[in-house]
């Protein structure tokens, strides 16, 4: 996922001012595709580690739909990376100079998000719940 408005643009004439930290976070936390499919199985998503765990028992009717099913991949991610950023004690979003959001950790770790949500759409693993509990020890 390429972020643009970061200002992280290699090109000087597309480089942006850096958007400040609480925006960044509160457009990665939009995860609307997520959102959508949760609220229709009538599961709310409040920015718990709760939810993830509900996440985790949802039926996956999504996986027969291939042209949602990365979308919805990267919404897991980056919704896994709100639940982490909002609840984890030093843990920020940051944006690589790729583009690619990530979570630091207040350990210092760069703990990738959209790929490990991906894998959970498409096949169930890791559990979203589990990889929150792995990346809260740390």
């Amino acid at each position: 996922m390429r972020i643009p408005f970061t200002g992280r643009d290699r090109h000087p004439a597309t480089r942006r001012p850096p958007a400040d930290p609480e925006s960044i976070a509160e457009l990665l936390s939009e995860c609307e595709l997520l959102r959508d499919q949760a609220a229709r199985a009538g599961v709310r998503l409040d920015d718990t580690p709760a939810s993830l765990e509900a996440l985790d028992q949802l039926v996956p009717r999504w996986r027969d739909d291939t042209e949602t099913l990365p979308w919805l991949g990267t919404d897991a991610g980056l919704y896994l990376g709100t639940v982490v950023v909002r609840t984890v004690p030093g843990a920020v979003w940051e944006i690589r100079p790729d583009g690619e959001p990530v979570v630091r950790l207040a350990s210092g770790r760069e703990a990738e998000v959209t790929e490990p949500g991906r894998q959970w759409a498409a096949g169930g693993v890791p559990e979203l719940s589990q990889l929150y509990a792995e990346l809260a020890e740390d």
